[in-house]
């Protein structure tokens, strides 16, 4: 029997290189409607449920797109993205055993196969947490995936912290997960608080689950249609994109 997938949606930032001050950068048009519903749909399409939506700054403006057929948990502080997923495991139900994890914006981007083959090489590999990586032409300002000869996971390293030769890794993390619930509720307390930002962030999970012996696998997607979208200018970006995806 398959074990039961619900998925949790972030959506609580605020968004700050946005711009937008009174609505989450969430509910922004992209491609003719707000891009949380591209990935609400995408859900969908992909039969994933239940979905619990994390909402924080401008909730009321994320929570009136949807008809009571998602889950909101609130995240009253804004303590990143690993403190997000612990308040949404409060609200989400106890039978499910996995769970995809996404960004509430630039997940719009991912197509449903994408999706589908992140779910089955976690559950193929019986792995406690799985992720997506792609290739970036220029992987300024993201999380570098670091390997070691043989192709072994060997965790995430952030810009700031990469040396000269880490930087030149063009394989990176968007911030696109599948992970055992039980390894959720396992876990997620060992994260540590950022010494520069004072957040918790789910990748912290990786080295945690590395160190403890867990199964940390990855989806190697290489070159895919997908950028973030933090700026303006990288919301006309994605517009380009997503145009393109629906065509």
């Amino acid at each position: 029997m398959k074990e039961k997938l619900g998925a949790i949606v972030l959506a609580a930032g605020k968004g700050s290189r946005m711009e937008s001050k009174k609505v989450n950068k969430v509910t922004l048009p992209l491609g003719g409607k707000p891009m949380i519903l591209h990935t609400a749909g995408l859900l969908r399409e992909a039969d994933i449920s239940p979905i619990v939506v994390v909402i924080g700054f401008a909730k009321d403006s994320v929570r009136g797109l949807f008809n009571g057929d998602v889950i909101f948990a609130e995240q009253r502080k804004r303590l990143g993205t690993a403190h997000a997923v612990a308040s949404a495991l409060k609200e989400l139900p106890q039978d499910v055993e996995d769970v995809l994890i996404l960004q509430g914006d630039d997940s719009a981007l991912y197509s449903k196969e994408v999706i589908e083959r992140l779910i089955k090489q976690h559950r193929n590999t019986n792995a406690s947490f799985t992720f997506l990586t792609i290739d970036v032409e220029d992987p300024t300002g993201l999380g570098r995936i670091v390997r070691n000869e043989s192709g072994d996971l060997q965790g995430i390293v952030e810009e700031k912290d990469a040396n000269l030769d880490q930087r030149q890794i063009h394989e990176i993390n968007p911030a696109c997960y599948v992970a055992s619930t039980a390894f959720l509720r396992k876990y997620l307390k060992d994260v540590k608080k950022s010494s520069v930002t004072g957040e918790y962030y789910l990748t912290g999970l990786i080295d945690i689950g590395i160190k403890a012996g867990e199964k940390v696998e990855t989806l190697r997607a290489g070159t895919i249609a997908w950028r973030g979208v933090n700026t303006k200018q990288e919301l006309e970006e994605a517009e380009k994109l997503i145009s393109h995806k629906n065509s």
